[in-house]
């Protein structure tokens, strides 16, 4: 019976050794032996050679291409600007406001947008790929091109399912687990630069392992830029990992929702090392409560940024939507960032509607890799006579600009609710203001 244990045991021993020893270990250390590079200097090569068969054989079998740009092609311009020109060809100028049939058109035309195609739900779908990546998940119409682009994909079946998994498992099981252990053992130090330095590091240390087993590439830009203590970090949200591809460069303190299983044993053993701010299902409904702790720990500059997702819900890196304004609410010096992803490797947007986090993580685990760029943007404070909705607005637009992403002022929200009634009611005071006139819409406010 020993016998036949022992070459299996050879192997798993084998297995180990070459995980820590090849990737466990320089991940700790933030350095690359160049696995890595050439993994996706591999993997780049193929994809190109794959998408230039597929277009050869779509021409060949004269198969139609699929818009990936959308079907609406939408002008960025306000309410105002397109009623505006509707009204041009009129003779007379609009003074102190009035209704002209040709508005009707620019509201029959919007409603059959929305119906065709609407700017929100669109945002709670995977993005939509030039070519095909070779995983079947982004491939929905298939169409047979050739024996060896079949056999091609039928190989990384087998390599992402029979290699790439068990590895990926296994180094989140090891960081998870040293993440858990080593926050545990340092939360007995006392309170210390000591004890700040090593939580710092294990948490580092942890995250960068868990990166290694999604093959993360991140590219940091403007590191000068990066979040200091005491600051508020805020960025745009496609996924769960994201909080590991910030992590990757730098420590920050969590804002969540205390959980059970083994995320709360996570989250218990994180706070003995580090002040997280943790609350309970209770205490998130209590804004003022949130707000005050939130204050407390952005008043002790010693203390680490605080990482904040402001949209609330995870989006499909295609645009930012609507920041929620507590975080800009709680003074201090707001650090924002810019996170992109490229979906030709793989996509990872958590559509939490579709997918549990389990067949999340699992989708993540089977795809090629994740590569991202992140950009640090210059620190912004509010400025004077702004409220907190402008300066969330203005820090919005500054990451959507640097990331490429579309800015919209939509609630994510949306992804499970309905339209709030006070963004109707604002949108029908701006037509209002232009039929009636600024004064009477301005007096008309000032009565109620």
């Amino acid at each position: 019976m020993e016998e036949s244990w022992g070459p299996a045991i050879s192997v798993v021993k084998v297995w180990f050794s070459l995980i820590v020893g090849l990737i466990m270990l320089p991940a700790m250390f933030g350095v690359s032996l160049g696995i890595t590079e050439t993994y996706m200097k591999i993997l780049i090569k193929t994809l190109e050679w794959a998408t230039m068969r597929i277009q050869r054989g779509a021409k060949e079998q004269k198969i139609p291409d699929s818009p990936t740009s959308g079907i609406i092609q939408r002008a960025d311009s306000s309410l105002e600007q397109e009623i505006g020109e509707l009204r041009r060809s009129r003779p007379r100028p609009q003074e102190g406001g009035d209704f002209t049939l040709s508005d009707v058109f620019y509201f029959g035309r919007k409603g059959i947008e929305a119906i065709v195609e609407d700017e929100v739900t669109q945002r709670f779908t995977s993005e939509e790929l030039a070519s095909w990546n070779l995983l079947t998940r982004t491939n929905i119409n298939f169409h047979y091109i050739s024996l060896r682009l079949t056999i091609l994909w039928g190989v990384g079946v087998a390599v992402r399912y029979c290699i790439l998994l068990p590895l990926r498992i296994t180094l989140a099981c090891i960081g998870i687990t040293w993440l858990v252990i080593g926050t545990t053992l340092v939360g007995f130090l006392p309170t210390s630069r000591a004890k700040n330095w090593l939580s710092e590091l294990v948490h580092v240390m942890c995250y960068r392992i868990c990166a290694r087993g999604l093959s993360a590439v991140i590219h940091y830009h403007n590191k000068e830029n990066s979040p200091k203590r005491g600051g508020i970090c805020v960025a745009n949200h496609t996924s769960p990992i994201d909080v590991v591809i910030l992590a990757n460069d730098g420590c920050y303190a969590m804002v969540g929702q205390v959980h059970g299983g083994l995320m709360g044993v996570i989250q218990r053993a994180m706070e003995r090392s580090c002040p997280h701010i943790w609350f309970e299902r209770s205490e998130m409904k209590d804004r003022h409560l949130v707000a005050q702790r939130l204050k407390d720990h952005v008043n002790d500059k010693g203390k680490l940024p605080i990482l904040i997702f402001p949209e609330g819900t995870c989006i499909n890196n295609t645009s930012v939507m609507m920041f929620k304004k507590g975080s800009f609410e709680i003074g201090g010096t707001i650090y924002p960032v810019a996170i992109k992803y490229d979906p030709q490797f793989g996509d990872a947007f958590w559509n939490s509607s579709k997918y549990n986090m389990v067949s999340y993580l699992l989708r993540m685990m089977t795809s090629w890799a994740i590569m991202c760029n992140v950009w640090y943007l210059p620190s912004m404070t509010q400025e004077e006579g702004e409220d907190a909705v402008q300066f969330a607005n203005r820090v919005k637009s500054a990451i959507a600009r640097q990331g490429g992403l579309v800015d919209l002022s939509w609630d994510g929200g949306l992804k499970r609710g309905k339209v709030k009634e006070t963004l109707k009611e604002q949108e029908q005071k701006k037509y209002s203001s232009m039929v009636v006139g600024e004064d009477s819409s301005g007096s008309g406010s000032g009565s109620d």
